[in-house]
């Protein structure tokens, strides 16, 4: 099972919490992490696009990177792990994106991949002037259709002569190719998005299921599978999941207990006042992900709280649930959570070959 990183472009990481560690995105931040990824032999980092925070007392998510450029200088000081950044499809006319990927592919030759997303949380773009209109909640897997088709003609054959009804190509040309595939990344779990994901995408990214749940997931990755088989394409699904550990499980369970009584209400309220403005999604990720169920404060992705022993053995289980390619970690503390992994949770790990750890970073 491939293990990666959804390294904290945005402040706070994934916990909605005053009691949560509370920093800023960096540069330097991120790469430490990603060295110590590396250094460690996982297998890639994921960054995400986020363009206006919740708000609230801990300001979660005010502060973010943009991630091409970040994903950029993370390629220029790592030697092996693979790299994906994230397009909104409203904010990248798409031969530009092929562009920047290929200039990031030229640094890190078939390293870098793109997770795709069809940008649905209105403020974020109305800020700018670039929201389509609500219309687009339900035609924004045609558009992404649309956009995916011309990168992958640019990217195969250095030119795109699309004529659809979001995007007008007129002999777009792009050269240098990149060195390899590159690969795409989708979030959609709504049937619009398992069906963009299946004509286009090589992985799903979905949310884990729960605490403490690993084979949750199999309902999840048996839709995307079913999809895939419409299209006789290979597609794996990537988890998010958040790893809280200690030498302890009750150690571990007070920490989360702890983040949990220090939830920033005023940012969660705004969080889920975004998804029920929109009514068209279904059981999207993206949108799901805001519609948290009660004392949850970490987007609802799935969590593996305990000691270091049993989060190896739930991670273990996760990756027997069939269709599933690997995980997206996340971490309380990324600096201290990578190291713990590394040095405590992956040697205990049957999925996982020891041996693909080079050092402590």
């Amino acid at each position: 099972m491939d293990i990666g990183v959804f390294i904290p472009i945005g402040n706070n990481g994934w916990l909605i919490s005053a009691h949560a560690p509370q920093y800023k995105p960096s540069f330097d931040l991120n790469r430490q992490i990603a060295l110590k990824a590396e250094a460690y032999g996982l297998d890639f980092l994921l960054s995400m696009i986020k363009l206006r925070g919740f708000g609230g007392a801990t300001q979660f998510w005010d502060y973010n990177l943009e991630s091409f450029t970040l994903m950029a200088g993370l390629a220029a000081v790592t030697k092996r792990i693979k790299l994906f950044a994230t397009a909104a499809s409203p904010t990248l006319p798409p031969a530009i994106m092929a562009r920047m990927a290929v200039t990031i592919d030229s640094i890190a030759p078939g390293r870098f991949g793109v997770n795709l997303i069809t940008g649905w949380q209105r403020p974020e773009y109305a800020q700018m002037g670039l929201w389509p209109g609500d219309e687009h909640f339900a035609r924004r897997y045609d558009h992404l259709s649309e956009y995916a088709t011309i990168i992958r003609e640019l990217w195969s054959t250095g030119r795109s002569d699309f004529k659809g009804d979001h995007f007008r190509m007129d002999d777009c040309r792009l050269l240098p190719l990149p060195s390899q595939r590159i690969p795409i990344v989708c979030a959609g779990q709504s049937g619009a998005g398992l069906e963009f994901m299946a004509e286009h995408a090589d992985y799903n990214f979905c949310l884990g299921q729960g605490i403490n749940t690993p084979g949750a997931l199999a309902p999840v990755t048996a839709r995307v599978q079913a999809a895939a088989a419409k299209t006789g394409r290979k597609i794996g699904s990537l988890a998010l999941i958040m790893i809280i550990a200690a030498e302890t499980d009750e150690a571990a369970m007070a920490k989360w207990e702890h983040y949990r009584a220090g939830a920033d209400t005023e940012a969660l309220a705004w969080m889920a006042g975004q998804a029920a403005a929109d009514t068209r999604s279904g059981s999207d990720t993206n949108v799901r992900q805001y519609s948290l169920p009660e004392g949850a404060i970490n987007l609802n992705m799935g969590t593996l709280i305990g000691s270091y022993a049993s989060v190896a053995r739930m991670l273990d289980e996760m990756s027997e649930v069939p269709g599933l390619s690997g995980v997206l970690l996340t971490f309380d503390d990324f600096l201290d959570g990578i190291e713990a992994f590394g040095q405590h949770i992956q040697p205990l790990m049957r999925s996982r070959d020891p041996a693909r750890a080079l050092a402590p970073a």
